[in-house]
């Protein structure tokens, strides 16, 4: 049994019907998955609470008109103006079955490593997810990567610092182990650097010299 629980009622409102629908405070959606798509619609508050907690990586168990079924969120579109949610995917899946699921990367222990307590460095984290493979009871919430070890400017955490939970695998067979989830950068230095570019003089057209190193004069006519 899932950790997450939605409630929805079957549609047959389809095209500029769903306006109205949207209207009334409910949230169009479709379920692939099974022999045909189900179209279906959900409470617009608890569906979101329920795509906030979920994400793309956890999943939940929707009861359709009193039929169970279990499914992870495969799309969701925002309106782009309102930024609400106006149409939901899900994906039916089986316990039994392995899937594929977008997780969260965390960085945690920063705050304890010598690059954050001695040197005041900072953290720029440059992926913030990944895709994992699992069956549904084993998709992890998140994956932590400590950076408790990191120490001087441009130390990395990379792929290979992602330490996997029993019976999760990454959904990528060529993905490269070096690629780089986070790395440490100096915030002083690169505040410095941008004052002093920024402090730097415009260059005069009289300034420049010409090719036989005279200075390039202003010429006035009379």
């Amino acid at each position: 049994m899932a950790e997450y629980k939605l409630t929805l009622e079957k549609r047959e409102i389809v095209g500029k019907k769903l306006k109205a629908l949207r209207a009334s405070g409910m949230i169009p959606s479709v379920i692939y998955g099974g022999k045909t798509p189900v179209l279906a619609a959900s409470e617009y508050v608890a569906t979101e609470k329920v795509l906030l907690a979920a994400g793309y990586h956890s999943p939940i168990d929707l009861d359709v008109a009193g039929k169970k079924q279990l499914a992870i969120v495969k799309d969701v579109q925002i309106d782009s103006v309102s930024r609400k949610i106006v149409n939901v995917e899900f994906q039916a899946i089986s316990t039994n079955e392995v899937v594929e699921a977008t997780t969260p990367i965390v960085i945690v222990n920063f705050e304890a490593s010598d690059a954050s307590k001695l040197y005041h460095f900072a953290l720029n984290q440059a992926m913030e997810e990944i895709d994992v493979k699992a069956k549904p009871a084993d998709l992890p919430k998140e994956l932590e990567i400590s950076a408790e070890k990191l120490t001087n400017v441009d130390d990395k955490l990379t792929i290979a610092d992602i330490v996997l939970p029993k019976g999760v695998e990454f959904a990528d067979k060529e993905l490269d182990a070096e690629q780089v989830v986070a790395s440490v950068y100096d915030p002083a230095a690169e505040a410095a650097a941008r004052e002093a570019e920024a402090a730097e003089p415009a260059v005069e057209a009289a300034d420049v010299p010409s090719e036989n190193g005279e200075k390039l004069a202003e010429t006035t006519e009379e």
